[in-house]
């Protein structure tokens, strides 16, 4: 599970997000940087994407895809928005598409090498 030190859990820190971030997207997943002094990491999984159980199982493998990378990104406001079709997506495709979508970003540390 990812610590609440890292979480980002206002409807004002996400809207701050959406408007002076800069998005990158994949097939699934849409990602969402904005700089800033601290990390911390938002989901957004609307009702498009599924049910209640659907929205939930999706956020917790795109929180497990993301907590390992914690160390290796650099500080900022991140959120991943999950498109429809992230709900049918394999556990290793939506690692793949975060892993992909930071590098698109720009937003891992110097000196990071992939596994």
């Amino acid at each position: 599970m990812m610590e609440k030190q890292y979480r980002l859990q206002k409807n004002r820190a996400f809207q701050y997000v959406y408007r002076r971030g800069h998005s990158v997207a994949c097939r699934d997943l849409v990602m969402l940087f904005a700089p800033g002094k601290e990390l911390k990491v938002g989901f957004s999984v609307s009702k498009k994407v599924g049910n209640a159980v659907v929205r939930n199982r999706t956020k917790r493998r795109l929180r497990e895809c993301f907590r390992p990378r914690l160390g290796d990104v650099k500080t900022g406001l991140y959120v991943i928005v999950a498109r429809p079709s992230a709900a049918k997506a394999t556990f290793q495709s939506l690692q793949r598409d975060t892993q992909y979508l930071l590098k698109k970003q720009n937003a891992l540390k110097e000196g990071y090498r992939a596994e």
